[in-house]
């Protein structure tokens, strides 16, 4: 029987104990299995709160935090000006003051309200787990172990309480124990250890855990367990340390914004009640207060605070030294705290704090019982003496929570200067070091060195950001699903249909399964059964809301929940060989679609675009955009427009220079605002516009395609009439359309852009001309097919800021043998010089076996790299993958190293021969995208790849 130790500190109380014990007999009373619906009895019908704190608690670490008695204004007198200030002393504030200082920036400030951590970060568990299924999470990991257990003991002298004491990972299902396998493959890659467990070998490692029913386990022996106040206070010290200023007791009150000559508007000051200090930067690292201080600049920041909890045994005999567990099937974690646990989780029904309280400081929610109860059920079946421990006390505080359960971080679009920090998702110890590094090198340089795409605040389209249905639907179902296994090919089910372009209906009723992306839905695959339309959010049945029954989409992506080829690889399969020898139509309306106008629109494309996109009008030229350090920050097609009058959507009003940009539309927000900034930074005199919304978008591929399109285009479609990479207004049964010859899956084939009017008209004309043709709808898995199987690159998994051009096999779009200067072109220079020191590669292996991505690539047995994507080829019949690889000895990775080299992929501890390729298997000649198809075309190609 669970207990409340009475008058142990935090949320004891007589109503409590009462109920747990209630609780506790309900549980009991379904034993031995501790089943869903047992969990089900003691669900909280609440899932909003404007609770004020309530009464004061104990505070766990105030032995470190000493709060002084007393003193009300600011700890230290406040300078004038500043190059950056920095709001909000919890984990993430004092990591960025440290990096910002480290790196030079000596004059800087951060500002807390109250007391260092005395926001969210005081409360939190501290742990850190190394393993991630993201590469960069590993990496950002890797640099806080760094930083928490090594560089400020070394620089102050001082312990900031890190504990290794381990981690362990436990699998109920194969599920579960694949997906730590595909963590073990990856820490290999980066040097971490890490053992998969057989029961009997956890039980001798943790033997206070029941393992009747576990599968297996993962043990990480250098995980461990951060002190919040103790590496707060360490990490403010040794930024003080380097010149800059801590100031505690100083609330702001103010952000002063002011609009330059361009009409860019910056940040000017931060205003508080004791003075203004004068500021091109502020950084918001508010936590839950972070959308109230972005209120304060008009800048957006789409989190949702919520009640987040766990609590605190009495002392358990022989828990000491065992690692740290989480069992995400439990969805409850327990953190060694001495000689006890702390035990907490995620639930399905978190209680939201809607009123956020600015008096909230080292203040904590009475726990709700009826919600947590959940977490006790799990933790004693892991660990079955809890049920005879007692709870020495509780601990619920506000936690800030995001869309996708990532941080957001980065220049807000709305106000140059002003960075965001926030939305951490409890994560904020864990993630704290490396990203505040991130954040002070992005602040500094202009970008952060890391692909932190998955954490800007660009990632999400503006008319989002602001849209309280979608913050709080999206949220809550990502809290809910915090410790789910991260399948490939998951989506989310929370506030979906926000986007739909002129297509979603029809493709909705001939079975399309859609997939979100940036708020749009887009064709995954088609399912043969008829059609699957996305519901309303049911919020898993949380808050007395009924489920929805008979769900079939929610059903068809059950069963896409396998690290295995899904039950419906063959209809991928036909969608992407009908490409190949027949005829497909895909939709890609949801492609962002700008006009770059303007006097200096010439100058612009010449130091915005790596390619040299001046060409004749008529021209459509593949190009990147690059960063600073040469990284690339896009992909895209750049067609070059004839000057005239206005023809809305499809031509702008152009008096010189006009270029017509299409862009993947997944990442469309974050292409807008590197041009505009870029366009600001260079003082250019360019409008950019975006018609998104007013086009939809088919592109229509394969052999068969140019005799479809001849029936319904009212322009000749030879190769010498109309030659691949150009493009034209034409009429499409009476509408008029821009038609580019283009291609990302390698064959013959024609993009359709149409005003939103005309695109159904135009969409049952070519699919009543290719019907003779047996032409079909196809998505965007058969584009993920069929384009990794061209060699084609996928931004932001094959090609992400921290990869080069010349890194990524694209040092064609890169206008080198020119004298034209573009952005990162210094950087590449460079690059060549003195040879590359990695670079991406293509792999083929011959056994037939599901790879998505993370699996770890050897040469010789020394691992290199690992795949960023990897995907089947249904032409060559064979799994294909791309990875960057390094040398081992850090010199020059060359055709050589590559031929010389016996490679191999590990997938979940199981190691697979691998080919590598300098060119694509796959059509190297590029002879299908020129429409040359030989008779015997697949006999020749399937033996190109063998």
């Amino acid at each position: 029987m669970v207990v409340m130790a009475q008058g142990s500190g935090a949320g004891s109380g007589s109503g409590a104990m009462a109920f747990l014990g209630t609780a506790v007999r309900k549980v009991a009373s379904c034993r031995p299995a501790l089943s869903p619906l047992c969990r089900s009895a003691t669900t909280s019908r609440r899932y909003s709160s404007s609770s004020e704190p309530t009464t004061e608690k104990s505070v766990p670490y105030e032995n470190v935090l000493k709060v002084e008695e007393g003193g009300s204004g600011p700890t230290k007198p406040l300078p004038k000006s500043a190059e950056a200030v920095v709001i909000g002393g919890g984990s993430l504030g004092c990591q960025t003051v440290y990096h910002l200082a480290k790196m030079g920036m000596t004059n800087v400030v951060l500002l807390e309200r109250d007391r260092l951590t005395a926001g969210t970060t005081w409360h939190t568990a501290g742990l850190l787990w190394q393993l991630r299924p993201s590469d960069v999470e590993v990496e950002l990991l890797a640099h806080t172990r760094q930083v928490i257990s090594h560089d400020l003991e070394q620089e102050t002298g001082l312990e900031t309480g890190w504990i290794q004491n381990g981690g362990l990972f436990i699998a109920s299902n194969k599920q579960r124990l694949d997906e730590y396998k595909r963590l073990m493959s990856l820490g290999k890659v980066y040097g971490i250890e890490s053992h998969v467990l057989s029961p009997a070998e956890t039980k001798d490692l943790y033997p206070l855990m029941n393992v009747d029913d576990l599968y297996g386990t993962l043990y990480v022996p250098k995980d461990g367990t951060m002190d919040p106040a103790g590496t707060c206070t360490t990490l403010s010290r040794a930024a003080t340390a380097r010149g800059a200023t801590v100031i505690e007791n100083c609330p702001v009150t103010g952000i002063q914004v002011s609009t330059d000559d361009m009409g860019v508007k910056r940040v000017k000051a931060v205003e508080t009640f004791h003075g203004t200090i004068q500021t091109p930067v502020v950084v918001n690292c508010a936590g839950v207060w972070a959308a109230k201080l972005g209120e304060m600049a008009g800048v957006k920041v789409p989190l949702v605070a919520m009640h987040h909890a766990y609590v605190v045994t009495e002392r358990i005999e022989g828990i000491q030294n065992m690692p740290n567990v989480r069992d995400h099937d439990a969805s409850v974690y327990l953190r060694l705290q001495g000689d006890a646990l702390s035990v907490g989780g995620y639930e399905q029904n978190p209680v939201f704090w809607d009123k956020v309280s600015d008096k909230f400081a080292f203040s904590l929610f009475d726990l709700d019982w009826d919600v947590f109860m959940q977490h006790i059920e799990g933790a004693i079946n892991r660990v079955p003496a809890l049920e005879q421990t007692g709870i020495k006390s509780t601990v619920c505080g506000p936690e800030s929570f995001t869309a996708d359960h990532k941080p957001l971080m980065g220049e807000a679009p709305e106000v140059r200067g002003f960075f965001l920090g926030c939305g951490f998702n409890s994560a904020g110890m864990m993630l704290g070091g490396g990203c505040g590094r991130e954040l002070a090198h992005w602040i500094i340089h202009g970008r952060p060195e890391k692909d932190m795409y998955g954490y800007d605040i660009r990632r999400f389209h503006h008319s989002l950001t602001d849209n309280n249905k979608w913050i709080r639907e999206r949220s809550h179902e990502s809290y809910a699903k915090n410790y789910s296994v991260v399948f490939p090919f998951d989506e989310p089910l929370a506030s979906r249909n926000m986007r739909t372009d002129p297509f979603h209906k029809v493709l909705t009723e001939q079975g399309c399964v859609f997939q979100e992306r940036h708020g749009w839905e887009r064709p995954g695959w088609f399912n043969q059964d008829g059609a699957a339309p996305v519901l309303d959010y049911d919020w898993y049945g949380a808050y007395d809301i009924s489920k929805n029954q008979n769900y079939k989409y929610n059903e068809l992506l059950g069963k896409e929940y396998t690290f295995d080829y899904p039950p419906h690889h063959h209809v991928i399969k036909n969608e992407c060989l009908s490409c190949r020898h027949g005829v497909s139509v895909f939709n890609m309306s949801y492609f962002g679609k700008f006009y770059l106008t303007g006097p200096d629109a010439k100058k612009a494309a010449d130091w915005l675009f790596s390619a040299d996109v001046n060409k004749i009008p008529g021209s459509t030229v593949y190009t990147c955009m690059l960063n600073k350090r040469g990284g690339s920050e896009a992909d895209l097609t750049v067609s070059r427009l004839e000057a005239g009058a206005a023809n809305l959507p499809l031509a702008p009003e152009a008096n010189g220079d006009a270029y017509y940009l299409a862009i993947g539309g997944g990442v469309a927000e974050h292409n807008w605002n590197h041009i505009k900034t870029v366009l600001q930074d260079e003082g250019l005199n360019c409008q950019l516009t975006d018609y998104s919304e007013d086009m939809g978008m088919i592109s229509i591929q394969g052999p068969k395609s140019r005799e479809v399109l001849q029936e319904i285009l009212d322009t000749d479609l030879s190769n010498e009439a109309f030659p691949f990479s150009t493009h034209k207004v034409c009429n499409a049964v009476g509408h008029k359309v821009r038609a580019m010859r283009l291609s990302f899956v390698g064959e013959l084939g024609w993009e359709l852009h149409i005003p939103k009017d005309s695109c159904l008209p135009v969409y049952q004309a070519v699919m009543a001309a290719g019907a003779k043709h047996s032409i079909i709808n196809a998505g965007y898995r058969a584009i993920d097919s069929l384009s990794i199987e061209k060699g084609y690159r996928h931004w932001h998994a094959d090609l992400r800021p921290d990869d080069t051009p010349l890194e990524a096999g694209l040092a064609f779009t890169c206008k080198m043998k020119s004298t034209i200067p573009f952005l990162g072109r210094a950087s590449l220079e460079k690059q060549k010089a003195e040879g590359l020191r990695r670079r991406i590669v293509c792999f083929t292996i011959d056994e037939k076996v599901p790879m998505f991505g993370l699996e770890a690539i050897f040469r010789n047995g020394v691992p290199v790299g690992h795949l960023r994507r990897s995907d089947y080829g249904f032409f060559i019949d064979k799994q294909i993958g791309y990875g960057y690889i390094r040398n081992p000895d850090g010199g020059v990775v060359n055709a050589d190293f590559i031929k010389s080299g016996k490679f191999t992929l590990e997938r979940m501890g199981v190691v697979y021969e691998a080919k590598p390729h300098l060119k694509s298997p796959f059509d190297p000649s590029n002879n299908r995208v020129k429409g040359i198809y030989p008779d015997n075309y697949h006999n020749v190609y399937k033996a190109n790849a063998q």
